[in-house]
């Protein structure tokens, strides 16, 4: 249909009006908090990443509730490739308003995110990730580490193996940032308790599937350790190749450097019992853990809910507080100031409790030792660990002036 004039005249004269819900949109997007979350949504990491990051991330939303402001989530899976989880990065600073990172699963993506996060000055909340260097030499005052860290790791595991007995190792690493800070970690933790490394063999990352002749080596040593520094699929398929070699049975021990209890379910308690852990949460460990999970439940059926995705939870909790403290426009204008205002505050949520952030950006909690529960001990689905021993919050994490962050003072 051809328009006369007075029709053009009527929708100039209507332009004004027609520019409402523009300036509308635009004062919703001034008024909303997006986070993103890029994870492993088919990969090795998908488990303990994956949906129920997402999940988590948008269950943190629902409990922080109302206080002025819109929240969003959205999510990307980024194949555990840095390139890819760069790209993805710049495009939802640049085009799409994300203000947040949230999880950012794979040490390699969370270092190379990390940059990207700090040259657009946008928040970094990590949690999957376990590379201390996200809190040593690669720190940035637009990131916060939270869960768990190689050092944390190694603390725990490497110390209680060597005063175990286990006091020769053999490592067998995934080749890239978190296998190699894993075994670094906790070989110096070895070293300092008296154990000698035997040797070491780096497995290509990603793609390895058959660990077999990685095994070999690591018995012809005849280390009585065996340190897995490696997760998700690599450690699943390293143990159940473990027990076909028998090793077990030839006393070598098997220390699981990294295990999730997603893993420990895909490996089940017949292969897995006995196998120590250590886990900044476990879903049955009071109340408040118990309660949380409780209200994921209809969001991740009946799939594992691991510290990971706690760690997701509560760090976009805790950052949603931070904006709501201090204003949603001063937030968005600045992710350094955020993220400080993120540090000035104390934490408190059902996965963690109360704790702190330091410095460096790390997140200080409670980490705990766990033995995986024979079949008979567990009374139902997911109930696998039992507790051995509590490493207190302030012993923990590597001590704040160890970690060569250019953001502590000295």
């Amino acid at each position: 249909m051809a328009l006369n004039r007075r029709d053009i005249l009527k929708a100039g004269a209507a332009a004004p009006l027609g520019g409402l819900p523009w300036r509308s949109a635009k004062a919703q997007a001034a008024n909303t908090i997006k986070l993103g979350v890029p994870v492993d949504m088919s990969g090795m990491y998908r488990d303990v990443t994956g949906s129920t990051s997402v999940a988590a991330a948008r269950q943190a939303v629902q409990d922080f509730g109302q206080r002025g402001f819109n929240v969003e989530v959205v999510f990307a899976d980024h194949q555990n490739r840095p390139d890819v989880g760069v790209n993805i990065a710049r495009q939802w600073f640049d085009r799409d308003g994300v203000d947040a990172l949230v999880d950012v699963a794979t040490s390699s993506v969370a270092l190379a995110a990390n940059d990207i996060c700090r040259e657009k000055n946008k928040v970094h909340i990590n949690s999957s990730a376990a590379t201390s260097d996200l809190t040593g030499a690669r720190c940035s005052p637009n990131m916060v580490h939270w869960t768990y860290d190689t050092w944390m790791l190694a603390n725990s595991v490497g110390g209680a193996t060597v005063r175990a007995g286990g006091d020769s190792w053999f490592f067998i690493t995934a080749d890239y940032a978190f296998g190699h800070a894993l075994e670094r970690d906790t070989a110096g933790f070895v070293r300092a308790a008296g154990g000698r490394i035997l040797g070491a063999v780096r497995t290509p990352f990603p793609g390895t599937s058959d660990f077999s002749s990685f095994l070999v080596q690591a018995q012809a040593s005849r280390a009585k350790v065996i340190g897995l520094a490696n997760a998700g699929t690599d450690t699943i398929n390293c143990v159940k190749q473990a027990a076909e070699f028998g090793l077990n049975r030839r006393g070598v021990r098997l220390a699981s450097l990294l295990l999730f209890i997603t893993e420990v379910h895909s490996l089940s308690l017949n292969t897995a019992q006995g196998l120590i852990v250590t886990e900044s949460f476990y879903w049955d460990l009071n109340d408040r853990t118990r309660a949380l999970t409780q209200r994921m439940r209809p969001h991740i059926g009946n799939a594992g809910f691991a510290s990971t995705h706690a760690g997701t939870y509560a760090g976009a909790l805790h950052y949603l507080k931070a904006v709501a403290d201090m204003g949603v426009a001063a937030a968005k204008a600045d992710g350094a100031a955020a993220v400080a205002r993120m540090k000035a505050m104390p934490t408190d949520d059902d996965a963690f409790g109360r704790g702190s952030i330091r410095a460096d950006g790390r997140k200080i909690h409670p980490s705990f030792l766990f033995e995986v529960k024979k079949p008979e001990e567990s009374r139902g689905p997911w109930d696998y660990y039992k507790l051995l021993q509590t490493t207190e919050a302030d012993k923990a994490f590597r001590p704040l002036n160890e970690g060569n962050c250019n953001l502590v003072r000295s």
